[in-house]
């Protein structure tokens, strides 16, 4: 990695990918192309990981739909002061309703923790299908689900606990600030300054643990490391980040219009909802990292060996070859097979004698090699395609002196 490239992310993680048979390719499309690529052609594979993912969830659905519809009960058989049939008059019930629900939101998200842990089984599997999608170009592997929880469980874990702990935090505090701005305290201010500083959290906690789970599974390292890259990472590319966190969710907000909105988010959520989601994030991490990590410029047409532009137009065809990189049998003289001898044959029943033979017959063969190389090195032809590469190497060491340094984000510099 070049030294402009080492910024404090990429020195954090510098050299602790993990190591596995899967690596990154070289993008040569956009990944919007990739990314629909993937989508058309894995469709019906997509739809199997989003099966297997939300069975994980299920335990978490449940928290929520039980939560909804104790909210809907309060509402309908709650005794709040008004005089009904069968129910006696409380003449003093400032907070009350307000203190059902802290005490009833204590224990609905205090037992989201664990609907998340559990969720984390898929979401860890789930992921590494997508990134291993992206990286391979869409080689899909069913039993890579599998490999993932065990891979990536612990640090998609930590990034479902930072979220649901932030989540049960903010929660908390505001209901408590409700039921006392509900009793006419004299704290007021101080109370919804406490309600609107947890939902930020909260609200910044949701990029954080997405890029914790991306970062966490491609990239071994500690809680702590894990954590503090996921800031850096969520500062640095904050505007790409919202976006794209929004694009991946974009089936899930359509339950905020209603009605039959909500009919289609389930059919979604049913089908591809999780896949997509996962999908879109890892296609985006994909490039983040790729930039700001690894120092990738994107996809160009130079990376597959193609000549630059301006090579293509020299008119001296010979120069072009250096642009494929130093072949050792066209730089050195090669002799011939049939002037360099035969190796000797070991017999079925060899001795220690005819083993030296052996060594001393291949000891003979290449220093003849040696020999003939030294004699015919001075030959036009090779000399004329050496002094190709030795301009080509000084015109590229003036390019690299001239070339300014490509800027980093502040939050990615030493």
């Amino acid at each position: 990695m070049a030294e402009e490239r080492k910024g404090r992310l990429p020195q954090s993680l510098e050299g602790k990918e993990r190591s596995e048979v899967y690596t990154r390719s070289k993008i040569t499309t956009s990944r919007w192309t990739l990314f629909w690529d993937i989508f058309k052609e894995r469709f019906g594979r997509l739809m199997l990981t989003n099966l297997a993912t939300l069975l994980t969830c299920l335990p978490l659905i449940a928290v929520i739909v039980w939560r909804m519809y104790w909210d809907l009960s309060q509402g309908v058989i709650g005794n709040y002061g008004t005089p009904g049939i069968f129910l006696p008059f409380l003449p003093y019930v400032e907070g009350t309703a307000e203190w059902i629900t802290f005490l009833g939101d204590l224990l609905f998200f205090a037992l989201m923790l664990p609907g998340l842990a559990i969720a984390g089984l898929g979401v860890s599997g789930g992921a590494y299908i997508m990134r291993n999608l992206v990286w391979t170009k869409g080689i899909f592997v069913f039993s890579d689900f599998l490999r993932g929880i065990r891979r990536n469980f612990w640090c998609v874990l930590e990034a479902m606990f930072v979220f649901g702990f932030c989540l049960f935090a903010s929660r908390t505090v505001g209901n408590y600030a409700d039921y006392h701005l509900a009793l006419g305290s004299s704290i007021a201010g101080w109370l919804i300054a406490s309600k609107v500083i947890g939902y930020i959290i909260l609200a910044f906690s949701i990029p954080v643990s997405l890029w914790m789970v991306a970062l966490g599974i491609g990239y071994r390292q500690g809680p702590w490391a894990l954590f503090k890259n996921a800031v850096i990472m969520t500062v640095a590319t904050f505007p790409q980040t919202i976006l794209f966190a929004a694009i991946a969710a974009a089936p899930v907000l359509l339950t905020l219009f209603g009605g039959w909105f909500s009919g289609i988010a389930t059919i979604l959520l049913a089908t591809f909802t999780v896949s997509f989601a996962l999908l879109v994030w890892m296609v985006y991490t994909d490039w983040a990292i790729g930039k700001f990590i690894l120092g990738e410029s994107g996809a160009t047409v130079e990376e597959e060996g193609e000549a630059p532009k301006e090579q293509k137009a020299q008119p001296e065809k010979k120069s072009v070859v250096t642009l494929y990189g130093k072949s050792v049998l066209l730089s050195r003289p090669m002799q011939p097979m049939s002037e360099g001898g035969e190796p000797y044959e070991l017999p079925t029943a060899f001795t220690r004698e005819d083993l030296e033979k052996l060594a001393e017959s291949k000891a003979a063969i290449y220093a003849a090699a040696e020999a003939y190389a030294e004699e015919h090195r001075g030959e036009p032809k090779y000399a004329e395609y050496n002094s190709q590469f030795e301009q080509r190497e000084r015109a590229l060491t003036q390019q690299v002196k001239k070339k300014k340094k490509v800027k980093r984000p502040k939050m990615l510099l030493r």
